[in-house]
């Protein structure tokens, strides 16, 4: 099993992990969720954090094909050493760029690392697929959108532009509601569109979870189909995330919003358009806008 990525071991995790026992599913979760913590970590102090025993995990790496857990353990410190995987150690290597003067790099950096997620996410993403999504969401009788921490930002942008065209939209507060308390109200007929990132919210996944068992059409937007958001999803997109910044990138995944929306409209009826065009209309005649007439 030598010469596998991280990706393709996680990959491999989710392909197997319904098939294993619950306690080898409870440290093949954990894995998917640590990737880091499998790199640095002794196998004892891994198997308390994933909450069972050493042999388990051992039993784990061996249903996945590899000899030890050294073997699988490898690539994981080298995904590791070969780039900066912790939010503050890259914080303090932005700094460090600062003392060095060496804007330049990171401003060429910052623009490849944009480039490069935004090209993968068109190349990886189907387009048939996001158009059966747009859809869902269209004939849904409600679509819950769901995003906490800075992934709130992405979901309430893509609820105030969709919500101009569609009435059946609702999003789910970044505070006080339990984002599980909004799933229950849902059922079959109703789509969760729901975003993280690694590390991934625990809320976020519980929700996703729970909607699946509910009969509700769960889209899920990460950055890996090793997810854990991806595991109960009916509908998977990958936004790539990479960036020389200390907190994942979220370009691709505005950018992957914002082509759902156009798909919501090129797929709608014309009471879209006339709905799209009374909105801004009321808007204009209310003052909300400058315009370049004014």
């Amino acid at each position: 099993m030598s010469g596998m990525t991280v990706e393709q071991i996680r990959s491999l995790i989710v392909e197997q992990i319904t098939d294993m026992s619950p306690q080898v599913r409870r440290a093949a979760q954990y894995v998917l969720d640590n990737p880091n913590g499998v790199a640095v970590n002794s196998i004892r102090s891994l198997a308390t954090a994933a909450g069972v025993k050493p042999n388990t995990l051992v039993r784990m790496v061996q249903s996945l094909g590899f000899s030890s857990f050294e073997e699988f353990r490898q690539p994981f410190r080298e995904n590791v050493s070969n780039g900066i995987k912790s939010f503050p150690d890259q914080a303090r290597w932005l700094q460090s760029l600062a003392k060095t003067k060496s804007h330049g790099l990171l401003f060429s950096q910052m623009a490849a690392a944009t480039l490069s997620n935004i090209e993968q996410l068109f190349s990886g993403t189907n387009a048939d697929e996001l158009r059966v999504v747009a859809k869902h969401i269209i004939k849904s009788r409600r679509t819950s959108i769901l995003g906490l921490g800075t992934c709130y930002a992405l979901a309430h942008g893509f609820w105030y532009v969709a919500q101009m065209a569609l009435d059946n939209l609702e999003l789910v507060s970044n505070h006080g509601t339990l984002p599980i308390d909004e799933v229950v109200k849902l059922g079959k007929g109703d789509v969760l569109m729901a975003i993280s990132f690694d590390p991934y919210r625990k809320e976020i996944i519980q929700a996703v979870q729970l909607a699946s068992k509910l009969g509700v059409t769960v889209v899920s937007i990460t950055d890996s189909r090793a997810s854990p958001l991806a595991l109960a999803a009916d509908y998977v997109f990958v936004a790539p995330t990479q960036t020389p910044q200390f907190f994942p990138s979220a370009v691709a995944s505005a950018e992957l919003l914002e082509t759902l929306i156009a798909f919501i409209i090129a797929e709608s009826d014309q009471s879209v358009i006339e709905r799209i065009n009374e909105f801004h209309r009321r808007r204009l005649e209310s003052g909300v806008y400058h315009t370049m007439d004014n």
